[in-house]
């Protein structure tokens, strides 16, 4: 009899409980009738408790298994509205393909393996204050070579050297003692070089790098006028202490006087001594060193070994400079044996401290990452254009519309078009290119693009173009006109492939900050193409487009070109010359 169903609850209850008791009642009587099924009932007893522990058991495991996956979906997929620390936040992969699949998840934690750069960085700066100096290594190549072991050293020293005789210790102090009294040297164990900020970025740039190069040989502290944006464009490269010269520094205002007819420049001060016997000649506390490009003959004697060891008497040397002149450095014996420890491969001087050096603030790093995530992280392939045009009057040129296409197409960064066809058969899986193009005009930018908008490419290849900004003119006054260009130096250098203009320190820059031997456009002339339109670079270095051609030994004129296998003549700049690897 299978009792109905009653919607009052206690009813239902007595009746379970009258069900109860008749079965058991029933398997009383069954065992008083027959003993013999007594050891039976008990085996079925005992084997129904079994079979209960066992589906105990299963339910337990499959509700503990349960609980465990949905701990894991939860913790995996947390809430839209979660507070996020920064540490799930998307860090584009290098090399990521187009995504096409839904499968593939974009937000996806990418960490660097390597923040450190192989011991190049120093691990005690916050990591907050300055978001680039650890991210970068997301964004950027690897290193091209790794920094040797001497590099490492020397740098922690020279940060330490910095930290003990920065601005406001009292070594500094007491070095700013002797030079208000006009004292001719210091007890001091602190020595400095002063960097003016002059020219345009670009040039900054390496000029800066030169000059840091030339404090570690010379184990002075490097100090850097900030000008009016150094502080908006780049962070403290050193632990715990400031690079740039403070406010209050004494006749800091002075600086924009220096030139060459200076009392204090080093150049007139040779001019004036008997340049046969420079030994009896006593430097002044503060020397000014007139390395610009309209330098002279006395002026580059600063390439010389016995000036150089002229120079250690002064304890405040100010430097100004629009040149890249590590290559002369390399020429100099009383430097040679340091910087072949420091640099056993001789064309990595700027990549290795332009990425230690130059790391750009949170605000210029915003620009940067806004627009690679945006435009850049998703192609199968990166390819960087800038142009910088030397010519007068009002853009884009044909003549250099015409020298970029047939360089990119001639050296296969950019396919074929098809002019004849409008419509190229399905390629499966296409692979995307995106050109990225740095330029004061968008001319050329938009010229490239519709002529791979208007027509399909034979390859089947997907090419998209952009450019950050076009400002029509070099506004090297302006604040966020150097943010942008920093921005884009930066993009540049995160490409896979890149082409550069020739004598330009903007394309120099974004080479050596991406390890890239780039492919430089030769200078038209007479506002023609040249041919061939390109070549590609020897080396990852900068040019140093004025170097002296001076044998300091022999005192007479040489071809500095020539002197070294390491040092040789520049393929936009046949005067200048630049560093190369040995074994190139």
């Amino acid at each position: 009899m299978n009792p109905t169903f009653n919607p009052y609850p206690d009813e239902n209850y007595a009746k379970i409980r009258r069900l109860m008791r008749q079965t058991a009642d029933h398997h009383n009587t069954l065992s008083d009738k027959d003993p013999h099924t007594d050891f039976n009932s008990n085996q079925e007893t005992k084997c129904g408790f079994s079979s209960i522990r066992v589906m105990g058991t299963v339910v337990v495991l499959l509700m503990f298994i349960s609980v465990i996956f949905s701990l894991s979906v939860v913790l995996r997929d947390p809430p839209s509205d979660a507070v996020n620390d920064g540490s799930n936040m998307w860090i584009p992969q290098w090399n990521s393909d187009l995504v096409d699949s839904k499968d593939r998840d974009l937000h996806t934690a990418i960490q660097p393996e390597d923040k450190l750069l192989s011991g190049l960085l120093s691990a005690k700066h916050g990591v907050g204050s300055c978001l680039s100096r650890y991210n970068s290594v997301s964004y950027q190549h690897k290193l091209a070579f790794e920094p040797s072991s001497y590099l490492i050293a020397k740098l922690r020293r020279y940060e330490d050297l910095h930290k003990h005789c920065g601005v406001y210790t009292e070594s500094y102090n007491k070095t700013l003692e002797w030079l208000r009294s006009n004292g001719s040297s210091s007890s001091s164990d602190c020595r400095y070089l002063i960097w003016i900020s002059f020219s345009g970025l670009g040039n900054r740039i390496l000029t800066l790098a030169s000059a840091f190069l030339y404090s570690l040989l010379t184990n002075r502290v490097l100090l850097v006028d900030p000008g009016t944006d150094m502080t908006d464009l780049f962070c403290e490269p050193f632990p715990d202490v400031s690079w740039f010269l403070p406010q209050d520094f004494p006749f800091k205002e002075e600086f924009s006087n220096f030139n060459q007819t200076s009392p204090d420049c080093y150049g007139k001060i040779m001019k004036n001594s008997m340049r046969t016997d420079s030994s009896g000649v006593i430097l002044p506390s503060v020397v000014y060193l007139h390395l610009v490009h309209d330098y002279d003959d006395d002026d580059k004697l600063f390439f010389c070994d016995q000036d150089q060891a002229l120079l250690q008497q002064s304890p405040w040397l100010v430097m100004k400079t629009d040149n890249y002149f590590v290559p002369s450095l390399f020429l100099m014996s009383s430097f040679e044996k340091e910087l072949n420890d420091l640099f056993p491969n001789k064309d990595t001087v700027f990549h290795l401290l332009g990425r230690y050096l130059f790391h750009p603030t949170n605000s210029v790093w915003g620009l940067i990452t806004r627009y690679y995530q945006a435009y850049l992280a998703r192609a199968s392939e990166r390819i960087g254009i800038q142009i910088r045009v030397f010519d007068t009057g009002t853009g884009p040129f044909q003549h250099i519309l015409d020298q970029v296409l047939t360089c990119t197409l001639k050296e296969n960064l950019l396919p074929q078009t098809d002019r004849q066809t409008n419509i190229i058969g399905s390629v499966s899986n296409p692979k995307s290119k995106t050109v990225l193009i740095t330029s004061l005009s968008a001319g050329y930018m938009e010229k490239l693009r519709d002529i791979y908008w208007e027509n399909p490419t034979v390859t089947g290849e997907r090419i998209s173009f952009y450019q950050p900004s076009h400002e029509e003119h070099q506004q090297t006054e302006k604040s966020i006109h150097n943010q942008k260009a920093l921005a884009e130096m930066y993009l540049l250098s995160t490409t896979d492939v890149l082409v550069t203009s020739s004598w330009s320190t903007f394309g120099y820059v974004a080479q050596g900050l991406g390890g890239l031997k780039p492919w430089i456009l030769y200078k038209p002339e007479n506002r023609t193409a040249p041919d061939p339109p390109c070549g590609q670079a020897m080396s990852m270095e900068p040019c140093f487009h004025a170097p002296p051609f001076y044998d300091c030994k022999a005192k007479k004129g040489v071809d500095t070109g020539k002197l070294v296998p390491h040092v040789k003549h520049c393929e936009d700049m046949p005067w200048g010359i630049k560093l190369v690897d040995r074994y190139d």
